[in-house]
């Protein structure tokens, strides 16, 4: 193994006297951390909506001001005429439309039930879905209001009632950054270790100093190992960082233990190291490199679950996005981070990320054409 501990000497003298490497090891994932989970918010608040009011009503007023006071919409328009509110969300200004039909308060009162129309810009549809759900459920609580205030309260308390008291599990205030910060924090480990093992590699065909590494009796199985652990260890350090920046800024503690989330962090880093050596193999210069994992992590990221969850993709993108390490990882990371897993939970994903990194490293180790 003495070459092989050569090979480790040079790899970390190499890492160390690259003053740019040890910046971006720290620099960027610390500025995408603090800034990716405050941008990247599913939160939908400040909804423009328009209001067309034909009734002028008591009760139409109190419909708005709900609405309004509710902290998730903003008013964009109130006016008597649908035309103007149609104009208003074919320039952008408005997101939703609510029309009070004439005569709303004085049929609601004589008929008992009444019908009001919403139209929504639905080119986003995260936002036109979300935006709909909260009118549509303030309008529900105003329903009920109604219905308190002028139904008998002898046969209120004879009907049958379901009162329904919601418990949020692992993040009790529903915070975003809650369920994103791990996740962020996997990409950029992805990132971070899956590109530096790209280029190694590349780097040393583009300099020449591969052909004197070839020339040496060190195996090619060391060789791959050489350049797998000390990016294997970079990765480690690297997550141990976005943790504390995710304690000092967002206040997150693993709820499961440390040392489950390691083995896991070990697991996950031979097998993303294995695939950024595999692209080494094939790839010539590190252009070549950097197109290649650029591609993939633009895949990882969308498929991975980081933005949306798995179990709503089809079929066929499901098998595709258990193919990715990344996938396992986010998913390990929330299981411990937010809900406090422990190894009995995750082992069949450490078993599954195992298989798919010995495959990328046998793989890289077979590509890996060494002439002497």
């Amino acid at each position: 193994m003495r070459p092989l501990w050569f090979l480790l000497q040079k790899e970390f003298r190499q890492i160390f006297r690259d003053k740019g490497f040890m910046g971006r090891l720290f620099i960027a994932p610390a500025i995408q951390l603090i800034l990716l989970p405050m941008a990247a918010n599913y939160t939908i608040k400040n909804i423009n909506i328009a209001i067309v009011d034909h009734d002028h009503s008591e009760i139409s007023t109190k419909l708005t001001n709900k609405i309004l006071s509710s902290g998730y919409f903003k008013l964009a328009g109130y006016t008597d005429f649908n035309s103007k509110a149609d104009k208003l969300i074919e320039t952008d200004k408005a997101d939703i439309v609510l029309e009070i039909p004439e005569g709303f308060g004085s049929k609601l009162i004589s008929e008992g039930s009444q019908k009001i129309a919403i139209k929504v810009d639905a080119i986003d549809g995260v936002k036109a879905s979300v935006g709909f759900g909260y009118l549509s459920n303030i309008i529900g609580d105003y329903n009920n209001d109604i219905r308190l205030e002028w139904l008998n309260p002898t046969r209120i308390s004879q009907a049958p009632a379901i009162n329904v008291v919601p418990s949020f599990w692992y993040n009790p205030s529903l915070t975003y950054y809650i369920f994103m910060v791990p996740a962020i924090l996997v990409s950029l480990v992805t990132a971070i270790a899956g590109l530096s093992a790209a280029f190694n590699i590349v780097k040393e065909k583009e300099i020449g100093t591969i052909e004197q590494i070839n020339v040496t009796p060190i195996k090619k199985y060391q060789f791959i190992l050489g350049k797998l652990l000390p990016f294997l260890v970079m990765g480690i350090i690297v997550f141990s960082f976005g943790l504390l920046i995710a304690w000092i800024g967002y206040g997150i503690v693993p709820l499961g233990n440390l040392a489950v989330l390691y083995l896991f962090l070990t697991v996950f880093l031979f097998a993303i190291l294995g695939f950024g050596l595999l692209i080494s193999t094939y790839t010539e210069t590190q252009q070549q490199a950097n197109s290649l994992m650029f591609l993939f992590m633009m895949v990882f990221n969308m498929m991975s679950g980081l933005y949306t969850p798995i179990d709503s993709m089809p079929a066929w993108a499901k098998f595709i996005t258990y193919l990715f390490p990344v996938s396992y990882f986010i998913d390990v990371m929330r299981m411990v981070v937010i809900k406090g897993s422990g190894l009995h939970d995750i082992s069949m994903q450490i078993l599954d990320v195992f298989i798919i990194g010995l495959v990328l490293n046998v793989w890289a180790i077979l590509n890996y054409r060494k002439t002497t």
